[in-house]
């Protein structure tokens, strides 16, 4: 059988799956086109990957960047500020 580990390890599948029954908004997931305002960003940029906000004009919120070596630490981060973004609209 497969080995699992005690936290379940996040892929791009199973995080727009999390948007989807949480109706989650303002993700952009990978997304290849311009940001818009107030979302949440994830990005993968050379060897690394990038999440951060953006503020109501759709620039990138300063101080809001955190840099991640594996996608499943910057997933799990993003997801987690994404529904934090969606608590706050609601």
């Amino acid at each position: 059988g497969v080995q699992t580990c005690a936290l379940p390890i996040l892929t791009v599948e199973e995080v727009k799956k999390i948007i989807d029954e949480e109706s989650l908004k303002g993700g952009n997931l990978f997304g290849k086109r311009e940001n818009k305002e107030n979302e949440m960003v994830i990005m993968n940029v050379a060897e690394q990957w990038l999440v951060y906000a953006t503020d109501e004009r759709a620039s990138k919120i300063t101080g809001s960047e955190k840099e991640f070596k594996t996608e499943e630490e910057a997933l799990d981060n993003f997801i987690t500020r994404l529904r934090a973004l969606n608590v706050l609209k609601n």
